[in-house]
């Protein structure tokens, strides 16, 4: 028997994550997110943590709960007919034998345990797939399982106001006739292109199979990694324009920022390289040939953000040792500076302390103009010390 468990951090606990996180202030934009997702991720380890001492297929939500409840919507469509259904109750899904084209159950919000097991038993879902949809955490992947074909990717958005890539998990389920999505909220969805070529029956969407359905919800998952990237494109010509004219300590902190998160989505595109390849090779008869095509085109996008990604990350890396080559010159001209001035005062300075001496036998000391001389002696000495270090191009 399954065991259910939903472990959400206490009053007293989420109390103590909170310390210094809304009271600190903002170095540099975008930390304020770094402090949240310090936040999110304590909150994430105390139910893994648990989770270790529990058997295989135990059911427990690993990630934070964004929705309220969970909301199911339902699709159903054919060449010819097409109906939508918002607001679904768990009766309401399974499959019907008397229907021959697609549908498509979208679950947006995946903390609630025992609804994602009643969902699962309906589907024939293996424990362990709805264990990896529960865990938020889990990195991109794909099964084929026979009966169906679980896939598990990260649909990402892009915060202007705080520059900062926001993540959410998503996993898919394809059938015979019928693909399943597990969403943590609604409000990022990418989907709606999706929806209305559904409604309106615009593009092939409508005339193929639910394998085609697959690859339409994949490939605008994909395609918005392309306006993460422009937008993370438009962050580093900032700064790299920023370290070039006047760099300062906050353009440090922006420059670890963006590293940060080209290496964020690195980590989560170079999985689907392999994901796809799998697809492109599966045997599995939920995958027809007509589809083949369009699995190598989405590959072939894969690969392209994955050149993107080590292109920005190497601009970044250059972008850092700009950085600190300017400042290393910015540092060196101020010494040179200094240097300049102290060596035009050491002749000066041993002038002022031979006739601050006061000795009685010095004959300088009484004589009228000694004063005046020894002013027109440091003068020429400075002026012609000056005059050599221009010549030299020193300054």
């Amino acid at each position: 028997m399954l065991q259910l468990q939903f472990i959400q951090p206490s009053e007293e606990e989420e109390s103590t994550i909170d310390v210094d996180v809304e009271n600190t202030r903002e170095l540099f934009p975008g930390e304020n997110s770094i402090r949240k997702r310090s936040k999110k991720m304590k909150r994430v380890l105390k139910p893994m943590s648990r989770k270790l001492a529990q058997m295989p297929g135990s059911l427990i939500h690993i990630g934070e709960q964004k929705m309220e409840r969970v909301k199911i919507t339902h699709f159903n469509y054919s060449p010819d007919f097409e109906a939508e259904k918002q607001d679904q109750s768990i009766d309401d899904c399974g499959l019907k034998n008397d229907f021959n084209g697609v549908c498509w159950w979208d679950i947006s919000g995946i903390h609630d345990v025992g609804l994602i097991d009643q969902i699962g038993k309906k589907f024939d879902i293996h424990s362990l797939t709805l264990e990896d949809i529960l865990n938020t955490n889990h990195r991109p992947k794909m099964e084929d399982l026979e009966k169906h074909i679980f896939l598990v990717l990260k649909m990402l958005s892009y915060d202007k106001q705080r520059k900062d890539i926001l993540i959410e998990h998503v996993s898919f389920i394809l059938g015979n006739n019928y693909v399943l999505t597990f969403q943590e909220e609604e409000k990022r969805d990418v989907f709606d292109p999706v929806r209305s070529r559904i409604r309106t029956a615009k593009g092939r969407i409508r005339k193929l199979g639910a394998d085609y359905l697959l690859y339409s919800l994949m490939d605008t998952i994909i395609d918005n990694y392309f306006r993460i990237l422009e937008n993370l494109g438009e962050d580093i010509e900032q700064i790299e324009d920023r370290a070039l004219r006047q760099p300062t300590s906050e353009t440090i902190s922006w420059i670890h920022r963006v590293k940060r998160e080209v290496l964020f989505l690195r980590k989560i595109v170079w999985p689907l390289r392999d994901i796809l390849s799998e697809l492109q090779k599966s045997e599995s008869d939920l995958l027809h040939e007509t589809t083949d095509v369009y699995w190598r085109d989405l590959y072939d996008h894969v690969v392209q953000i994955i050149e993107t990604t080590e292109i920005y990350r190497d601009m970044v890396s250059g972008i850092q040792e700009l950085y600190l080559s300017s400042m290393s010159n910015k540092l060196n001209e101020v010494m040179k500076v200094l240097t300049i001035i102290a060596t035009i005062f050491i002749p000066l300075t041993f002038i002022a302390g031979v006739y601050g001496m006061n000795f009685e036998s010095m004959p300088e000391i009484k004589w009228r103009f000694g004063y005046f001389f020894a002013w027109v002696i440091m003068v020429i000495i400075g002026a012609g010390m000056i005059a050599f270090f221009k010549r030299k191009k020193w300054f």
